[in-house]
């Protein structure tokens, strides 16, 4: 509470200086009943602090700004509000841009500045306590990642081309995004695709050319929404009906995988041995093949019997190698 009546102390200390009135400390102190030495410490701070251009004018006996343009900083946060930006600020690591990564490092250093004399949380510590680390992970150009983020929050289409490494073929699309989506650090753009009248799944590591186009598109009516499909989807999304997908865990590794989540929607029980079984719905089997692989025999696919099939085989070929 203290911090806001400090604010609006400020505000009224700034209105009357823009109001040609020339304000001292005691006028300020009289207004809201504090010593003048406390008036003065406000002053003091607007001037050093939120870089107010104040000036005392000894014939008016008040103070003036030097340059009238000034206005005082709107943003006023308590502590709790600047360490969550702080973490804010360094999750944003993974972000593939450079100059946003920038801007937000510049805006918590500003917002320090302002609260933090005594250093009391400093920008260059933040590092050290808190890191972000991804592994396996998708090279992303900076001017696509640009370019994609512009279109998504000014709804413009965009004309891609794109390359799919498992039909080895590059296509043309034209397409508006919808969605930006970070996928255990990979960068993926959920998007309206003219081509396919429908929504799709597009790593921007697989965009080769991106440019914007002129023309409007309308979207169906019936789309869902986005994050419904991604709820109803896991990993790599090719718009395929859904299937449901029954796992099986050995005892020895059921803890751990109770504290993981596989999909937003699974559902996890135990058996009386111990087991644990995980149920969810993929569209697409190739990234739950690699997951459920890592596993080795500690994992069994009950359902459906297709998956099961190609892991049979994957594990086949494997044998062959060794």
């Amino acid at each position: 509470m203290s911090d806001r009546l400090k604010y609006e102390r400020f505000h009224y200390f700034h209105d009357r200086v823009k109001a040609n009135r020339y304000p001292n400390a005691r006028n300020l102190a009289d207004e809201y009943e504090i010593s003048n030495r406390t008036a003065q410490r406000d002053i003091e701070f607007m001037r050093d602090r939120l870089n107010a251009p104040l000036e005392y004018d000894h014939g008016k006996r008040g103070y003036f700004y030097s340059d009238s343009s000034y206005e005082l900083p709107s943003l006023w946060v308590t502590e709790d509000n600047i360490v969550a930006l702080a973490l804010a600020v360094r999750l944003a690591s993974s972000v593939p841009d450079t100059e946003i990564k920038q801007k937000l490092c510049e805006l918590l250093k500003r917002i320090l500045n302002l609260h933090y004399k005594d250093e009391k949380l400093c920008f260059d510590d933040i590092s050290e306590k808190i890191s972000v680390k991804n592994v396996e992970y998708s090279r992303v150009d900076e001017e696509h990642f640009q370019e994609i983020v512009n279109a998504l929050f000014k709804v413009k289409p965009l004309a891609i081309a794109y390359y799919s490494p498992h039909k080895d073929e590059k296509t043309l699309r034209t397409i508006l995004p919808l969605h930006l989506l970070q996928y255990m650090g990979s960068w993926h753009l959920i998007a309206y695709c003219t081509k396919r009248r429908w929504i799709r799944d597009f790593m921007i590591s697989r965009i080769k050319q991106l440019t914007p186009v002129l023309e409007e598109i309308t979207l169906p009516e019936n789309l869902p929404s986005i994050k419904e499909y991604i709820r109803k989807n896991f990993g790599i999304m090719q718009g395929g009906e859904a299937k449901e997908v029954h796992l099986m865990f050995s005892p020895s590794v059921a803890d751990w995988v109770q504290e993981q989540i596989w999909h937003p929607a699974q559902k996890v029980s135990f058996e009386r041995d111990g087991s644990l079984i995980m149920k969810f719905q993929v569209a697409d089997f190739r990234e739950i093949k690699r997951k459920i692989l890592s596993y080795g025999a500690n994992v069994r696919v009950l359902l459906p019997q297709k998956l099961a099939v190609e892991i049979r085989e994957e594990i086949e070929r494997m044998g062959r190698i060794y």
